[in-house]
């Protein structure tokens, strides 16, 4: 007999089988360790320009 047969004629064993198996998925569900994300220095990106020969007033509208 294969286990579909066996499931048929006896349904609470396939009951049974089925909530063995998720008792244990869920079991293992709770003991799955979590990895931490790996500490980066998040980019930094600086910008700096010079206006040779232009006037205050162009300086200040940054």
């Amino acid at each position: 007999m294969q286990l579909p047969e066996i499931c048929i004629k006896r349904p609470v064993f396939a009951t049974v089988l089925s909530l063995i198996i998720l008792l244990i998925g869920m079991i293992s569900y709770t003991r799955l360790s979590v990895r931490e994300y790996p500490r980066i220095d998040e980019p930094v990106v600086s910008v700096s320009t010079t206006y040779r020969g232009a006037s205050a007033e162009v300086w200040s509208r940054r």
